[in-house]
């Protein structure tokens, strides 16, 4: 803090005994058991390739494994921290059952093979979400929060149904895994339908630009919901894409335009970031952002990449929407430093970059070829910088000390990155594909210099010189109007 202290406010949760429901703390229970099981499953599966199957329904490979343990630690997290957070709220009950059947929902989905499961399980998810978004039933804003979101969750579920239609047309299969292992011979107008259908589908779910909007729209959930949401729930593009590989990369041209959708939304992310003032906007924005590389990972071929950027995301945002409150304390108008980090910062942080890339090439084998693992490289290094200049810069260390702070940050972090990638690769060489590398083209140069422009331009602050820009940035960053509080009393009532 900067000249001020604070009296600390947290005390011991309220004591309800008599009246309090157990639901909070039986779902608590459950859901860390959950966990428990996950990671017994996880180890039981290590060392081999077989795909569990229960009928045509269920199919248990290591995506679903990796996933169950992802999710339920995160849920199990997001539960414990809701015990104190919901303690005394009249939406206790409810808020507890719907992250617990959020969960559930993910959890099965993540194992459905039958295209209606999966499909019936997706629509689920968003209700469910949206219900999260609109807790509150008095609440004018987040009602009109939640038919936002609603609609493009049904956008996207309506989309989904419209791929596996197609698929089911085209293969005669009725399950992920069948349309999967008859993808080579697909092909023509309907496979094109599927295939933009399914893209179209993860972007709603992901909050890509531009249907970025349901995401900024959701402030409305209450913290550890919005945690769930950013650490969870906009993976699912990610999820998709990978269980549809096979079907997606018949075609180089629909893998380039995903890396398009995927760099337009990254690079216009970190812009939107840049223009908000209030905490938990910037965490969208940022959001948008980084799903933006996720689905980029996935169109360079990358799909193991993909899930690990996914894992390492949520650990990340997760913890940054589960701390938004000490970030307030913290912080007091006029601590925020100003941009131009100058020569010296520059030359440290392109020298720190390069340096990253070749490590991370060097554990992964990635990068070392003419081909869109250089691409791959690129993103690590930028998303990584990127949460490094956020650690680094929320320390107290004078300027000097932070240039220096940068690399021993950094180059571990890139470490893990590339040590998790590889596990994570392992866990997934029972699909169909993890990697398949596309050719390095022109298109994917324009977005390499596109990305190290846009780093450069936000973090020198060159682009605040536009007023122009800005206020575009200002206004494609406004959730819709009905879902924006203006008067304080109104958020006190609830």
């Amino acid at each position: 803090m900067s000249g001020r202290t604070a009296n600390a406010t947290v005390g011991s949760l309220p004591d309800t005994t008599a009246t309090r429901s157990i639901v909070p703390a039986a779902l608590t229970w459950l859901m860390w058991s959950l966990f428990t099981a996950s990671v017994g499953t996880l180890v039981a599966r290590l060392g081999t390739s077989d795909v569990w199957r229960v009928t045509e329904v269920v199919a248990i490979d290591g995506l679903t494994v990796l996933l169950w343990v992802v999710v339920t630690f995160f849920s199990g997290i997001v539960h414990s921290y809701s015990r104190r957070y919901m303690a005394g709220s009249a939406h206790e009950r409810r808020f507890f059952v719907a992250v617990f059947g959020f969960t559930a929902v993910v959890l099965g989905l993540v194992a459905a093979d039958h295209v209606l499961a999966f499909g019936v399980l997706w629509l689920l998810m968003g209700l469910v979400m949206a219900e999260l978004v609109g807790l509150v039933d008095g609440w004018k804003q987040a009602r009109a929060a939640a038919r936002v979101a609603r609609r493009y969750f049904l956008a996207s579920s309506g989309l989904l149904g419209l791929a596996l239609g197609a698929l089911w047309w085209a293969t005669g299969a009725t399950t992920i895994s069948g349309i999967t292992a008859a993808a080579d011979g697909l092909g023509g107008s309907v496979w094109l339908l599927a295939a933009g259908a399914l893209v179209l589908a993860a972007m709603i779910q992901s909050a890509l630009v531009p249907f970025h909007t349901w995401l900024l729209a959701s402030m409305t959930a209450p913290t550890p919901a919005s945690a769930l949401m950013h650490a969870g729930f906009v993976n699912a593009g990610g999820i998709l894409l990978t269980r549809f590989a096979p079907v997606l990369t018949v075609d180089p041209a629909v893998m380039f335009s995903i890396v398009l959708a995927g760099a337009a939304s990254a690079l216009l992310g970190k812009l939107l970031k840049s223009v908000q003032a209030d905490i938990k906007g910037k965490l969208a924005c940022s959001t948008v952002g980084q799903m933006g590389f996720m689905i980029m990972q996935a169109g360079l071929g990358f799909f193991g990449a993909a899930i690990t950027h996914l894992i390492l995301h949520g650990f990340y945002k997760a913890h940054h929407f589960l701390s938004a409150g000490e970030e307030i304390e913290r912080t007091t108008p006029g601590d925020e430093s100003t941009h131009s980090p100058g020569i010296v910062g520059i030359a440290v942080t392109l020298a720190t970059g390069l340096a990253g890339g070749a490590l991370f090439a060097i554990l992964t084998g990635k990068g070392r070829h003419l081909d869109s693992g250089l691409v791959l490289v690129l993103i690590v290094v930028v998303t990584t910088l990127q949460a490094t200049r956020s650690v680094v810069g929320n320390s107290s260390l004078s300027a000097l000390f932070r240039y220096g702070a940068i690399p021993i940050v950094f180059l571990p972090a890139i470490a893990v990155y590339a040590l998790v990638y590889t596990a994570v690769s392992e866990m997934l060489s029972d699909l169909s594909v993890v990697a398949a590398p596309t050719e390095l083209t022109v298109v994917h140069l324009i977005v390499a210099v596109g990305f190290v422009g846009a780093y450069l331009a936000v973090e020198t602050g060159v682009y605040e010189r536009s007023r122009r820009l800005y206020v575009a940035l200002l206004n494609a960053s406004h959730p819709p109007a009905s879902t924006v509080l203006t008067a304080r009393e109104d958020y006190n009532e609830y």
